[in-house]
């Protein structure tokens, strides 16, 4: 049965009220995204939000995650926010197929004193997944790339994860698409085939949240 009368729906005011009621960004952050916004446009769009940062930040910590993997790594807000909260001696593996946006974050991260902990992989990140040694094991993932490989992204990162370790996808509400029937992209169609696969998957425990553009959360069993 449908639960009735616990959501709302936030307009500006509302949102700027959430994301100044937690600690959302600092000055490292902030300057990464207006300097995203200024070089990339409108693609600066497809940087995480700032509570969805802290999020996972508090997430991976939480967990006490050590070994972390990020497929789509833009100009590296996400990656920042997840290689913080590696436990000691951790290390994120991130994979992306631009030099322009990694460039960027590579600075960043040697900015946030993190670059010790972050290793990139230029190239698909099927081939990179697909290249780990066998004895590679992950405690949290995030996917936010191309969607129409989302299924192969979670199948490779799921069967390398730690029992207890979390999978987050992004842009799972694709902007309110799920819900069009009319829309037939490649995009749409993998992302709510995922959306539709992920709630019988039996191997995870799954949340779907309202953050952002839709986050997903896969607890493996």
């Amino acid at each position: 049965m449908a639960a009735t009368g616990k959501f709302i729906g936030l307009d500006q005011r509302l949102y700027d009220y959430i994301v100044s009621h937690g600690q959302n960004s600092d000055p490292l952050l902030r300057e990464l995204v207006e300097e995203t916004t200024e070089k990339l446009g409108r693609v600066s769009l497809m940087q995480v939000s700032p509570e969805q940062g802290t999020l996972m930040t508090i997430l991976a910590r939480a967990i006490g995650a050590r070994s972390a993997v990020e497929v789509g790594t833009f100009t590296g807000y996400s990656a920042i926010c997840v290689a913080r909260a590696l436990a000691p001696g951790g290390h994120l593996l991130c994979c992306d197929v631009s030099e322009q946006w990694t460039s960027i974050a590579r600075r960043y991260w040697e900015k946030a004193g993190l670059a010790d902990r972050i290793t990139l992989r230029l190239g698909p990140a099927l081939e990179t997944l697909r290249g780990l040694r066998a004895t590679q094991h992950f405690d949290f993932a995030f996917i936010d790339a191309d969607k129409s490989n989302y299924r192969n992204y979670y199948e490779e990162i799921l069967k390398r994860m730690r029992s207890r370790g979390l999978i987050l996808i992004d842009n799972v509400l694709w902007g309110g698409e799920v819900l069009n029937s009319r829309n037939r992209t490649e995009d749409t169609l993998a992302i709510r085939e995922l959306n539709d696969f992920l709630i019988g998957d039996e191997r995870v425990e799954v949340v779907m949240l309202a953050v952002s553009d839709g986050l997903t959360i896969c607890l493996k069993k």
